[in-house]
Parts: structure tokens; C-alpha cells; sequence
């Protein structure tokens, strides 16, 4: 079975080898058929310290490294201004 990929903002790096990942998901309503958005936080590993605030970044599944982190950097998609 692949490693799952999600791509997200960095909305936090105040923790110690951890960033604060936003990932949106965009999905048609079952009924209405309007797209609706939905944002969820995800945890990752950052060893390197080489993610800041607004970077869009790539996480992937790893196993887990504490009880809420289970995703870990994987590249940096676009750097924040």
C-alpha cells in the first residue's frame, strides 16, 4: 500500500522539530453538487528547520513519531515571500 502524499501551508513552526500543516480538501456537496471546502491540520516532522510560516510544503505518511505526529516533511513546494 503507497504512503499517503498531502500538499498544505505551513501555519506553524513555534513547535521543536514539528511544523502545524493546513491541508484544504475540496469536495462536491452529495446532494447540492457545490464544491466545499474543508481545512484540517496535520502535524509533521521538520528535522532540518528549513520550513518558515507560509511555505507550501509536501507531507507523507510515516509511522508515528509521537501520539498526534504521523506525517513527516517531504519537500518544499514554494517558498513564502
Amino acid at each position: 500500500m503507497p504512503k499517503k502524499e498531502k500538499t498544505g501551508l505551513v501555519v506553524s513552526t513555534k513547535m521543536d522539530k514539528t511544523i502545524v500543516v493546513e491541508v484544504a480538501e475540496y469536495k462536491p456537496h452529495p446532494i447540492y453538487k457545490k464544491i466545499i471546502s474543508t481545512t484540517k491540520k496535520y502535524k509533521a516532522h521538520n528535522t532540518e528547520f528549513e520550513c518558515h510560516l507560509g511555505d507550501e510544503v509536501k507531507i507523507i505518511e510515516c509511522k508515528p513519531l509521537s501520539k498526534t505526529k504521523l506525517w513527516q516533511l517531504a519537500a518544499i513546494t514554494k517558498k513564502a515571500t
